[in-house]
């Protein structure tokens, strides 16, 4: 939620950071604004509620001067309505100082009524003008921005990133973090800032992720770092994978059919180096190893989609690795006073590597003396670095708020992680780890033939385009299946949308059918031999025999499904546990053709946003 990009350089400021904002729009806002310190050494500022468009025209019919320093901000709102005077920047009370804020400040109530009593007033009911006049109180009292910066911080509670910029230090801006995202761009004779990295991508794609409690100072030729006690660190540098066109729709109606269409190469770069013939390499466990051989157990944690990402993962461990795995939602999982030991494994799932539930969960598990591994997939996450060790996926950039191509990857890098874990404990032979890798490393082009069925869903859904509800069946590695596309029709199309496990359908879910419902069935395999499929079949035939209309998301050529299903959907022959990765897509394509037949914005969906920083 929220994006934020700063800038000290050239006299480009408004550039910078209109682009910048632009490539945040994933992260879901509802107003936006900049504040630059001019040429002629004042502070100007812009904010309007409403799509960053609407900044822009704004900008475009009343310019504003521009500067070489400048903080650009898009709110999610959480204290106050998406209003003109709530965005951000706020001012200082004599209008020198400008501050952006993503997070919440939990205390503000107790600081605002602090100021008022010191003859302060207000302009917004947001809890982040209170920090700015708060720093604008602190910057009076001398030291410095980054100084006064130092002593505010110390004093907020709950989780914020700050940039402020101050007229009388114009070529400065000043950061700080505490479980919300910040990382700078290095440049030459300019420096940025920003929530991620696509904030300045396309100007630098060498990094420096800032850590928790610390305050970052850039001018156009240098970067300082400390403690919010003004003891000075050392950060690390990364380099950015991908560069700002990974992060363009390059042709494609939406960022949404973009990413669907990037998920064979999203695979495929996830599985890339880590797969050499019949062996696994994954490096980045090194730190595990030993940790690896004496773990009893594992608890893997994430929300949304990523927890169902989990919940294959779950089916894989357990399988190959023959240990117990249970799947928490994070927001839930150090509420309900796990019991963690150094022998249990906590596997966090996130894209972002920010949600801030996934985050306070793993910092639970850490305090609790379990050993963690995340699974990311963007470099330099809060996440990942307070974990003990991290399997960045390497999907890319995704820009649509649902997510996709992110959720695939996640599930192979799962899944190369259980084939690990096999090899290490001994509980599956060299050649069935062998034949798995080849089976996963085929997902790829399987994919790509998935793709090619879009046109057929594309009709269904334009056929569909207003239905009321639609349930979604799945059994075994199905099920989680069936929840992701319940989701994806949810967070595109505001259609109610259920995922049930088939099993349950006569314990309740059955009494929802009836005449011309429709309910995607995802079929197993015929071929397997523990498979569930005559079961699935016969859930078919019952809720047809209600006058259910049907759409299976069946294996090629299943003969046992044509005479009861409406419509079948093929993906190509699969082994049990992959066939989930080709089995979403025709989902995923299905909610996006759907909610763009109702002329809904698929990449931005209503009260979603990318990156959810606040609990």
């Amino acid at each position: 939620m929220c994006g934020i990009v700063g800038y000290v350089g050239r006299p480009k400021s408004l550039e910078v950071l209109l682009g910048g904002l632009r490539r945040l729009e994933y992260r879901g806002y509802d107003s936006a604004g900049v504040a630059i310190i001019t040429e002629e050494g004042e502070l100007v500022t812009r904010k309007r509620a409403g799509k960053l468009q609407v900044l822009v025209d704004d900008l475009a019919a009343e310019p504003l001067t521009d500067g070489s320093t400048g903080i650009g901000h898009t709110r999610w709102a959480t204290h106050g309505g998406p209003t003109d005077v709530n965005a951000h920047p706020h001012l200082s009370r004599d209008g020198k100082l400008a501050l952006i804020h993503n997070g919440i400040i939990e205390n503000f109530a107790e600081l605002r009524a602090e100021l008022l009593a010191d003859g302060y007033t207000f302009e917004s009911e947001t809890d982040t003008e209170v920090a700015a006049k708060l720093l604008g109180r602190e910057y009076e009292a001398g030291g410095g921005l980054a100084a006064a910066l130092g002593r505010v911080v110390v004093r907020l509670e709950g989780a914020f990133t700050l940039l402020a910029l101050h007229r009388d230090e114009p070529l400065v801006v000043v950061g700080a973090r505490r479980n919300s995202p910040l990382v700078i761009g290095l440049g030459d004779g300019e420096n940025f800032l920003g929530s991620d990295v696509a904030a300045f991508v396309e100007h630098t794609q060498r990094a420096v992720a800032i850590g928790q409690d610390q305050i970052v100072t850039i001018t156009p030729d240098s970067v300082l770092v400390t403690d919010f006690f003004g003891t000075r660190v050392i950060p690390s540098e990364f380099q950015v994978s991908w560069d700002a066109s990974a992060a363009e729709k390059g042709g494609w109606s939406s960022f949404m059919a973009k990413e669907i269409s990037e998920q064979p190469e999203a695979v495929a770069n996830t599985l890339r180096t880590r797969i050499h013939h019949d062996r696994i390499e994954l490096p980045e466990l090194a730190g595990l190893e030993e940790a690896l051989t004496d773990i009893d157990r594992i608890v893997i944690i994430a929300c949304g989609t990523a927890s169902y990402a989990g919940m294959l993962g779950k089916y894989a461990l357990e399988k190959w690795a023959r240990i117990p795995v249970e799947v928490q939602l994070s927001h839930e999982f150090r509420y309900s006073e796990p019991v963690l030991t150094p022998r249990t494994l906590v596997v966090s799932i996130s894209q972002s590597g920010e949600t801030m539930d996934t985050l306070m969960a793993v910092k639970y598990a850490i305090e609790a003396g379990a050993a963690t591994l995340s699974i990311c997939n963007t470099q330099g996450a809060t996440i990942a670095r307070e974990s003990d060790a991290v399997i960045y996926t390497h999907a890319g950039p995704e820009v649509a708020v649902a997510s996709t191509k992110a959720f695939v990857a996640q599930i192979a890098a799962l899944y190369l992680f259980g084939l690990h874990l096999a090899r290490v404990r001994g509980t599956l032979s060299a050649p069935a780890i062998a034949e798995a890798l080849e089976e996963l490393s085929g997902i790829p082009a399987k994919l790509e033939q998935v793709l090619l069925t879009s046109t057929r869903i594309q009709e269904l859904a334009k056929w569909m385009s207003d239905s009321r509800a639609v349930l979604f069946l799945g059994r075994h590695v199905g099920y989680p299946v069936a929840l992701e596309g319940a989701l994806k029709l949810k967070e595109l199309a505001y259609i109610h949308a259920e995922g049930f496990a088939a099993g349950e359908l006569k314990h309740g879910p059955i009494a929802l059918i009836e005449p011309g419902q429709p309910v995607f069935v995802i079929v197993p395999s015929p071929r397997d031999p523990n498979s569930l499929h005559a079961k699935v079949v016969s859930n078919i035939q019952e809720i047809r025999a209600r006058g259910a209309r049907i759409l299976a998301v069946a294996e090629q050529g299943d003969a046992a499904v044509l005479p009861f299903a409406d419509e079948v959907i093929p993906i190509p022959l699969a082994g049990a546990l992959f066939e989930p990765l080709l089995a979403v897509v025709p989902l995923q394509i299905f909610a996006m053709e759907l909610a763009t037949a109702k002329g809904l914005d698929v990449d931005q969906p209503r009260n979603l946003a990318k990156s959810v920083t606040v609990e």
